[in-house]
């Protein structure tokens, strides 16, 4: 599947915090168990990664379960356009009611229709009533990015059934990343990237002011950006890793070809922000506007032909969806209140930060722990060379020690 041009990328995979145990992404410490999404309790993730050398396919499906009785129990959801060359299905219906009632599906950018279809079929499968009809209302979410330079679009390699059995068999084990679901052939900031995940702890309190732990996670598909901007905890590895290509000539012509094919079409990245804490559907919008910073760290510019789209949901409160059986009375025109609880506005700051810096670390966890992959037509895209990204962060954190010690 995968080939190395540098002894440099043969070397085991690893996460941001493993590659760098010093390295500080911002002032929320704290990550859950899996650093990833799925340390929010109730979301179920799966990716399926599809190879097949001869046809020139690399590519696959993320599936992300918001909780196991999506269909039934709805989350409130927001979202954000930061740049709309990118598709987001199911986006007018959480803009209008910000409800959240089908899994987020994402993979490649022929591939929505597929998907689409394929949460369609696994509704149809198991929420059929006894006579074989499907009068409920379903409208699926599903993302995409644009996977073209290492994976042959035309061959049309997702299918419905890919998305089947990622609902059926998504789980709370910790994400796959890098080369894996729908990042497999992703790009990012001229290297391999693709899936990416992190999250964030923040203390407050319940409804019962009660001290609790929140959790803020994010998921990312990351396919968007040059090298030279490349930002990692402050220090510009894009720009030193540039130079370093200046001085090979076989890797500036690489570079070179990377950053002319970026500059008549970026690609883009699809955020998926996941919380426990109770928040209402202004309020995340507010936390999926929030990837931004994470994205403007890393060196993302949300440039014309990107799609740079961002969601994020709630499990902290449950609203009705919209499947009804015949033993459930549902008439719209009989006005009912539900009682929720939400985090009071004026005490978000944590949560919105938080957002930003898992959404950073997504992003570098996906660079770190992609493979370099040859892919369609011969194309090669190297991997982070992460013994040289060590050396350039570390110089740059002992730097920062250095200057802190001397102003005390």
């Amino acid at each position: 599947m995968a080939s190395t041009t540098s002894a440099e990328t043969k070397q085991k995979r690893v996460r941001l915090r493993e590659l760098l145990p010093e390295i500080q992404i911002g002032k929320w410490e704290r990550t859950g168990p899996k650093n990833g999404i799925t340390d929010v309790p109730g979301v179920l993730v799966h990716t399926e990664s599809i190879h097949d050398e001869a046809n020139g396919i690399h590519t696959g499906v993320t599936t992300i379960l918001p909780r196991t009785d999506w269909m039934e129990k709805a989350c409130y959801a927001g979202m954000f356009n930061y740049n709309g060359s990118g598709e987001l299905t199911g986006s007018h219906w959480i803009a209008d009611t910000g409800l959240l009632g089908s899994p987020i599906v994402i993979s490649n950018s022929f591939a929505v229709g597929a998907c689409h279809t394929g949460i369609y079929q696994y509704a149809a499968q198991h929420y059929r009533d006894k006579n074989g009809d499907v009068d409920w209302f379903l409208m699926p979410v599903v993302g995409e990015t644009y996977d073209g330079m290492l994976n042959d679009l035309s061959r049309f390699a997702v299918t419905p059934e890919h998305v089947v059995r990622g609902i059926e068999r998504a789980s709370a084990d910790p994400v796959p990343e890098g080369n894996t679901g729908g990042g497999t052939a992703m790009t990012c900031h001229g290297f391999k990237a693709g899936t990416g995940t992190s999250s964030r702890l923040v203390a407050g309190f319940d409804k019962d002011a009660q001290p609790v732990d929140y959790t803020v996670a994010a998921l990312v598909q990351a396919n968007y950006g040059r090298l030279y901007s490349l930002t990692i905890a402050g220090a510009p590895v894009g720009r030193i890793l540039w130079a370093d290509k200046e001085r090979d000539a076989a890797a500036k012509h690489a570079r070179d070809a990377y950053e002319a094919a970026k500059g008549k079409k970026d690609g883009s990245i699809i955020v998926v922000l996941a919380t426990d804490a109770p928040l209402n559907p202004v309020q995340l919008q507010r936390l999926a506007r929030r990837a931004t910073r994470g994205i403007s760290r890393v060196g993302g510019y949300g440039n014309t032909n990107s799609g740079d789209v961002f969601i994020a949901f709630s499990t902290g409160t449950v609203a009705p969806g919209q499947y009804t059986t015949e033993e459930m009375e549902l008439n719209p025109n009989k006005a009912e209140v539900l009682h929720h609880t939400a985090v009071d506005e004026r005490k978000m700051d944590s949560l919105l930060e938080s957002a930003g810096e898992a959404t950073e670390e997504a992003i570098l966890n996906a660079l770190c722990m992609a493979e370099t992959l040859t892919g369609f037509r011969g194309r090669t895209v190297e991997a982070l060379p992460l013994e040289r990204v060590r050396a350039i962060v570390q110089s740059h954190i002992d730097l920062e020690k250095t200057l802190s010690a001397k102003q005390s």
